[in-house]
C-alpha cells in the first residue's frame, strides 16, 4: 500500500548530527503576526508543511499577500485591523493552532468568516475559544462548539480580564491576538504554557507586560498599537527533534546531536522528564535569539532507565511529547505515573486513549484511573510478533511514535497513514533513513 510502511528490524548503532524542520508553533505565529505588521516581513526556515500552508492560505483570504521564495517567506503586512475581506471561508485543515488563533486575529474585522477544518479538527471542542473571544464582543455561532463555525468581529472590541486555567497556549494566544484589536488594556491570568506569542511581541516592542509567577503568568496587552515588519529565522522544532531523541535513547550504542533547536523553558518538559529517568541528554551551545533560547541537544543511548512519578507541573511543557515519554516509561525499570492528562485527549486525536491501547498491544501493563495512568516498565521488552498499526484519525504524532517503537523494540510492523506527517514534519522518514533505518 502506498500509504503504508514496513519495518522489519531494529535500527543499527549510529553516531550522527542532524537538523530538523523549523518550529511549527513559531512558524504559524510568525505568519499571523507578519500579516498584521506594517510592511514586508521575511521569515527564514519556516516550516513547510500542510499546517503552515493552511496558515498562508488563510491570510491570503484576508487580503494579505505573500511570496514563498527558496530560502525564505515574504509577507506584506496590512497592519492591525487592515484585513480586506468579505464573507470568506477559511479552512484550517488539521491545525488546531491556526483554527483557534485565527478567530482572535480576525476579531476586529466586522465581516462574516466561516471557519472549517478536516475531519479530525471538526471533532475538536472549540468552547474553550468561544467563551473568551465572545467576551470581547465577537459574535460566534457554531453547532455544539464544533466546526464549522461562523464569526463576525467588530471594530469596537472591548478589553477583557480573563483567567486561562487550562494551560493552553492556543487559548492564550487567541486572547492576546484579540486584545491587539481593542481600545484599551486586556489582562490575562494564564496558567503556564508555551509563551512564544508573548516573547515575539516583546521582541517587536509591542506594549505587552508579563509578570511571571510560579504557576500563572499575568499578562497585560494594550490594544491598537501598530508594529513594524520584521525578519525572523525560525529555529528547529523540539517536538520534531523528540522522535530522534527517544530513538537514540532506546537504541544500542548510538549518539546524536540535533542542531539549532528552540529550547524555550516552556517547551523542554521532555528533557526534564528524561533526565529524571536517567537519560543521557543535555543542551549544549545555548544562545539567545530575539528573546528565544536556542541550543543543540546531545543524546546518547541510555541503559538503566528509571521510572518517574511525573508532577502535573510538567504537563504543559511536554504536552506534545507524552506519546514518546510513555514509550520510554515502557522500557524503564519500575512503575511510572502520570497525572491529569485530559489535555492529551483534546489534541489531533484522543492521544491518551490511543497511547494506552498501543502500549497494551505491545504487551506493556498500563493501569488507568480517569486521566491518570501508571505504566509498568520492562527494560527487556522484546517482540517477535507481526503488528498491523492503523493510525487512528491520521494523527501525525501517533505515526511517528509507532516508527520509533518499531525501530527500538523489534518485531515486524506494518504502519498505515504515512501521509499524516505532511501536517507537521514531511521530512521525518528521510531523516530516519539517513540514520540507517531500513524502511520499506
Amino acid at each position: 500500500m502506498k500509504n503504508q510502511i514496513k519495518i522489519y528490524e531494529k535500527i543499527k548503532p549510529f553516531k550522527k548530527q542532524i537538523f530538523v524542520s523549523g518550529d511549527k508553533s513559531l512558524s504559524i505565529r510568525c505568519i499571523l503576526l507578519s500579516a498584521i505588521a506594517v510592511g514586508k516581513s521575511k521569515i527564514y526556515n519556516v516550516l513547510k508543511s500542510e499546517d503552515t500552508f493552511s496558515a498562508l492560505k488563510a491570510i491570503k483570504k484576508l487580503g494579505v499577500s505573500y511570496t514563498l521564495k527558496k530560502n525564505y517567506l515574504e509577507i506584506y503586512g496590512v497592519g492591525i485591523n487592515g484585513f480586506n475581506n468579505k464573507n470568506i471561508t477559511i479552512n484550517a485543515g488539521n491545525s488546531g493552532t491556526l483554527a483557534r488563533c485565527i478567530i482572535g486575529l480576525c476579531s476586529g474585522n466586522n465581516q462574516k468568516i466561516k471557519l472549517v477544518g478536516d475531519k479530525s479538527l471538526s471533532k475538536r471542542d472549540f468552547s474553550r475559544i468561544v467563551e473568551p473571544i465572545s467576551l470581547f464582543g465577537v459574535n460566534i455561532k457554531s453547532n455544539e462548539n464544533l466546526l464549522p463555525l461562523e464569526f463576525i468581529g467588530t471594530n469596537l472590541l472591548r478589553p477583557i480580564s480573563y483567567i486561562e486555567n487550562k494551560g493552553s497556549a492556543q487559548i492564550k494566544t487567541s486572547i492576546i491576538l484579540s486584545a491587539l484589536n481593542t481600545m484599551g488594556t486586556t489582562k490575562i491570568k494564564a496558567k503556564k504554557s508555551r509563551d512564544h506569542t508573548e516573547v515575539l511581541l516583546k521582541y517587536l516592542n509591542y506594549p505587552i507586560k508579563i509578570k511571571k509567577k510560579k504557576i500563572y503568568d499575568i499578562i497585560e496587552i494594550k490594544g491598537l498599537s501598530d508594529f513594524k515588519a520584521f525578519e525572523y529565522n525560525v529555529p528547529g522544532d523540539i517536538s520534531s527533534a523528540a522522535f530522534f531523541m527517544v530513538l537514540t535513547l532506546l537504541s544500542k550504542k548510538s549518539e546524536l546531536i540535533v542542531k539549532n533547536i528552540l529550547v524555550n523553558p516552556s517547551r523542554i518538559g521532555i528533557i526534564t522528564i528524561l533526565k529524571k529517568m536517567n537519560a543521557k541528554i543535555s543542551i549544549i551551545n545555548k544562545k539567545k535569539y530575539k528573546g528565544e533560547l536556542i541550543g543543540d541537544i546531545r543524546i546518547k543511548s541510555s541503559e538503566n532507565l528509571n521510572s518517574f512519578n511525573c508532577p502535573e507541573s510538567l504537563n504543559s511543557s511536554a504536552i506534545d511529547e507524552f506519546l514518546l515519554i510513555f514509550l520510554v516509561a515502557a522500557r524503564s525499570k519500575g512503575i511510572s505515573k502520570f497525572k491529569n492528562l485530559d489535555e492529551l485527549n483534546k489534541k489531533e486525536s484522543p492521544r491518551l486513549d490511543i497511547a494506552i491501547k498501543f502500549l497494551r498491544m505491545l504487551g506493556v501493563k498500563v493501569l488507568r484511573e480517569n486521566n491518570n495512568i501508571s505504566i509498568f516498565g520492562n527494560p527487556n521488552l522484546k517482540l517477535k510478533n507481526k503488528f498491523h498499526i492503523t493510525n487512528f484519525m491520521k494523527d501525525h504524532r501517533v505515526f511517528m511514535m509507532s516508527v520509533v517503537a518499531a525501530l527500538t523494540i523489534g518485531g515486524e510492523y506494518w504502519i498505515n497513514d504515512r501521509d499524516s506527517i505532511k501536517t507537521s514534519f514531511p521530512n521525518f522518514l528521510n531523516i530516519i533513513k539517513k540514520l540507517g533505518a531500513k524502511i520499506n
